[in-house]
């Protein structure tokens, strides 16, 4: 087996020897990262990462918890913080995705800040831990959503992308409920939550992804919340309304 510095380690020199330098301005333009790339687009570094973790198994869980950390807190590159999330949600340790791996889950949210983190982590990690532990997970997102964090609420919002008839609507509604002040233009300027374009798109997104499970619930809804709730949120709701 191999120890959680040891792998970390690799995973940064391969995904170094596979990099083209070249991409790597036009990649952190794109993301608007403040961190940099290395160059390594979405193919290549699947590849590698693949190879490199199922090659190189972690003993347990507190190993695969410190490589997920040290991935992530040591990053210099983007695509290093991409290898953490992968391992985060890697199929070798399945067995590890629990309650209290939210907390993990959690920080990465927090401190990765950005929509390409956040929403690989809301739609495949902390899905798949509310589906398994819906009794001890759901008070735990529902109280994301009321979070000041923007990430968290984002998070609580989506979550639940895909899982047509399992969603659980009354947590997809207090979800949505709790940030509405936050998704239309008119919120007053000194909301705790203001005018983020990510709410009021995450409230869009999931309403449209209900919509293909129950239209009706979801044109309903959105009528009953009228002017509070904004332009972009009811337009990507009923994107696919005819």
């Amino acid at each position: 087996m191999t120890a959680p510095a040891e792998l970390a380690a690799l995973v940064r020199r391969r995904i170094a020897a596979v990099a083209d330098p070249a991409k790597a301005p036009g990649m952190q333009a794109y993301m608007k990262s403040a961190m940099p790339y290395r160059g390594v687009t979405s193919v290549p570094l699947r590849r590698v990462l693949r190879e490199t973790f199922d090659e190189h198994r972690l003993d347990d869980e507190g190993s695969w918890h410190d490589t997920v950390r040290l991935l992530w807190d040591g990053a210099a590159f983007r695509e290093e913080r991409y290898a953490a999330t992968t391992l985060a949600g890697h199929r070798l340790y399945r067995e590890h995705q629990q309650p209290h791996t939210l907390d993990l889950h959690r920080d990465l949210i927090v401190d990765g800040a950005w929509w390409d983190h956040v929403d690989d982590i809301a739609t495949h990690l902390v899905r798949g831990i509310l589906l398994g532990h819906r009794e001890a997970v759901t008070p735990v997102l529902a109280a994301w959503a009321c979070e000041d964090d923007m990430w968290l609420r984002r998070a609580s919002i989506i979550c639940q992308v895909s899982l047509r008839g399992d969603l659980d609507r009354r947590l997809l509604v207090h979800a949505i409920d709790a940030n509405l002040d936050g998704s239309t233009r008119s919120a007053p300027a000194e909301s705790t939550y203001g005018r983020e374009f990510f709410i009021r798109k995450a409230i869009g997104w999931a309403l449209r992804d209900h919509f293909r499970t129950d239209p009706d619930w979801v044109r309903e809804f959105v009528a009953e919340r009228g002017p509070r709730l904004s332009g972009l949120s009811r337009r990507e709701a009923l994107k696919h309304d005819r």
